[in-house]
């Protein structure tokens, strides 16, 4: 649709990366990763949204994000945000842990949680801008 990056409106380039760090999230094998980018998708929708009002957005607290929004987000999205907030340090550096690489602290369970709350999360965003 665009011609080059530059040319995306800088709520567009969170707003359209989103969901392409979203879909190379589906495509992880390593539960670690899938963490991660659980968390960087939801976090990118969110400040993309934030500008798509015409707010500045700092930090990586997604649920922090989700809260200053000017408009009413769901508590139960804020909670799943909690969770990949909890994502944030843990699954980005080698001693985000007291003891053991982050790969040893996550399983199938944890990685489809980012999946599907990252999902949700995603699709939250493109719906208040549509």
């Amino acid at each position: 649709q665009y011609m080059d990056d530059g040319d995306i409106p800088e709520d567009g380039r969170f707003i359209y990366s989103s969901p392409a760090t979203y879909l190379s999230l589906l495509k992880q094998t390593k539960f670690t990763s899938a963490e991660f980018v659980g968390q960087d998708a939801a976090e990118k929708a969110i400040k993309g949204l934030h500008l798509a009002k015409g707010q500045e957005a700092w930090g990586h607290v997604v649920a922090t994000l989700l809260r200053d929004l000017p408009s009413a987000v769901p508590e139960l999205l804020i909670q799943k945000s909690q969770f990949l907030d909890t994502l944030y340090i843990a699954t980005r550096y080698v001693n985000g842990h007291a003891a053991g690489a982050p790969f040893e602290h996550y399983s199938a369970l944890q990685s489809q949680q980012a999946i599907d709350y990252a999902g949700e999360i995603v699709n939250f965003a493109r719906s208040q801008v549509a």
